[in-house]
């Protein structure tokens, strides 16, 4: 409980404010780039505690360098960025095609999806998808709400070894990588249209890349509702993708659209 009640007062410090479990990004008090930095460095060494690192050198040098070219040509330059790709645990390879993002700049990969979309092209979408969660400051909203409550138990393996606690850890790192909002992953996709446009890759592999996500998850094992009842459909975020890349919606991406993004233009 000591562990506790000190990691309260630290997440409060950090956010300058008490832990808010359910808010609008109206109430959002801005969080500054230092404290993103923190957080972010904190919550990185606990990943980092759970998941090794790949053994191959190359690979990693290979997602870095793809990682390096969207980062400089991003929204958001006050962050020293860092990819990493992550070796997956025993159990079903299809948990693990996935990439999360941590506040500060901080960004992972499983090597089983790195494996999976093959091209650079199509490395550098999911990245851009990333790097759009920073740039469009989805972390730090995500960090202010119920999530936070979980981020907390990661943090607390700082101090504590106990089973419980470190069993908690994982599924808090898991809540990381599905717990933004239908908006946030729409805008997350735009902005991955922008950005690796910028870096001169193919706007192309966005498309392609939610279609492959598609296929890996066709294959996987069927997920709760409750984990995506948030998320947009794969079908609904290639369509939005496809009409930001060609400027229009075909038939088939217009009757996937959300309707809201529909119009007779």
């Amino acid at each position: 409980m000591k562990i506790i009640l000190i990691l309260l007062l630290l997440f409060s410090s950090i956010f300058s404010q008490a832990p808010v479990l359910a808010v609008d990004m109206d109430d959002i008090v801005p969080i500054s780039a230092e404290k993103e930095k923190k957080m972010g460095a904190a919550i990185s060494k606990q990943v980092e505690k759970q998941f090794d690192e790949v053994d191959d050198p190359l690979v990693q040098k290979r997602f870095e360098e793809i990682g390096a070219k969207l980062a400089k040509v991003c929204d958001r330059h006050e962050f020293v960025y860092h990819f990493k790709v992550l070796k997956a645990k025993e159990g079903p390879k299809e948990r693990y095609y996935n990439a999360f993002t941590l506040p500060g700049g901080y960004i992972y990969m499983f090597e089983p999806l790195l494996e999976a979309l093959e091209t650079d092209d199509k490395i550098a979408a999911v990245t851009a998808h990333e790097i759009g969660h920073i740039c469009g400051r989805h972390v730090v909203k995500r960090l202010q709400s119920s999530l936070g409550v979980n981020l907390l138990m990661i943090l607390a393996v700082v101090a504590a070894r106990d089973g419980r606690t470190v069993a908690h850890t994982n599924e808090a790192i898991t809540q990381l990588m599905m717990s933004y909002s239908r908006e946030d992953e729409f805008e997350a996709d735009r902005l991955s249209v922008e950005y690796v446009k910028r870096a001169g890759f193919d706007p192309e592999g966005v498309l392609e890349s939610l279609q492959r996500l598609k296929e890996l998850r066709k294959k996987g094992p069927d997920r709760r509702y409750i984990d995506y009842r948030s998320h947009p459909y794969l079908s609904e975020r290639i369509a939005a993708a496809r009409k930001e890349i060609k400027g229009y919606a075909d038939f088939d991406s217009y009757i996937n659209l959300p309707h809201k993004e529909k119009t007779f233009d």
